[in-house]
């Protein structure tokens, strides 16, 4: 599954991509506190089932938990439906919003479906988002090379049968500590980040690196062909080690490749640079 954050009005809606099923879940939370301004979701919840007793029988099955991005930053299983669960619960919702919310819906799942058709949609959008953030236009390029070499590393890992989720962030995790000599977590502390992207908080250079160990691991691991998680783990941590190589030896020579800057700051510098 794949997490992300849609804007309706300027207000987050956490959602995730099905990739199995090929369709999004929204949090059920985040759109009923959209559609109706309270201040207590679940206070607003627990009242609309017992206005809809139809509803409340088969909440069960309209809302199953689905792992998410919490307020604290941490993933964890909360309630959330397909559009077709959330176009029910909207019935039960009395709100001016309801028909663009609508609107809304099926504008993101065109476009996520238009995006499987032709992946350069989603590039083209990413795009225009990082420059919207203030990112110079090396960076940008360096990023989007970044998410197709990941995506190559991914398939590799569905090859081998390692599954999404705990055990990608593992292998993940493993890579990161290999060449950088910090986990994720310990990597997302050195650049004060919670629960931001860390690849969209690199330099350039760790950028380049990150890559260097992703594209090693994506070729060895077609060579070798593996066939559970520990062979990927092995080729993981190889792939990794050589771009360690690469950081130790442009340290030795005077570089710095681990950098504590993060997106904020970088977009700071960029933003001097165009006006100087």
């Amino acid at each position: 599954m794949e997490n992300k954050i849609q804007l309706f009005e300027k207000q987050q809606v956490r959602s995730v991509w099905d990739t199995e099923n090929e369709k999004w879940y929204f949090s059920v939370q985040d759109v009923v506190g959209i559609l109706t301004n309270t201040v207590d979701v679940k206070d607003y919840i627990k009242k609309m089932k017992k206005r809809d007793p139809e509803l409340n029988a088969n909440w069960g099955t309209i809302c199953p938990p689905v792992e998410m991005i919490a307020a604290d930053g941490r993933k964890r299983k909360i309630q959330a439906a397909d559009l077709e669960g959330i176009l029910r619960i909207i019935q039960s919702i009395p709100s001016p919003k309801a028909e663009p919310f609508k609107m809304w819906l099926a504008q993101v799942g065109r476009e996520r479906i238009d995006e499987t058709i032709d992946p350069e949609l989603s590039i083209d959008r990413a795009i225009l988002s990082y420059r919207r953030l203030g990112y110079s236009e090396n960076w940008i390029n360096q990023r989007i090379k970044s998410i197709e070499v990941r995506k190559a590393l991914t398939d590799e890992w569905d090859k081998a049968g390692v599954k999404q989720g705990q055990e990608y962030a593992w292998l993940t995790d493993l890579m990161t500590k290999t060449w950088s000599g910090m986990t994720t977590k310990q990597y997302k502390q050195h650049k004060n980040l919670k629960q931001e992207n860390l690849r969209d908080n690199m330099t350039n250079l760790e950028l380049i690196i990150n890559m260097l160990a992703e594209a090693t691991a994506t070729e060895l691991s077609a060579k070798s062909n593996p066939q559970d998680l520990q062979q990927s783990a092995q080729i993981a941590h190889t792939g990794a080690t050589v771009a360690r190589n690469a950081r130790l030896e442009i340290e030795q020579k005077g570089g710095k490749v681990i950098s504590a800057q993060n997106a904020k700051q970088l977009g700071t510098k960029n933003e001097q640079k165009k006006i100087l």
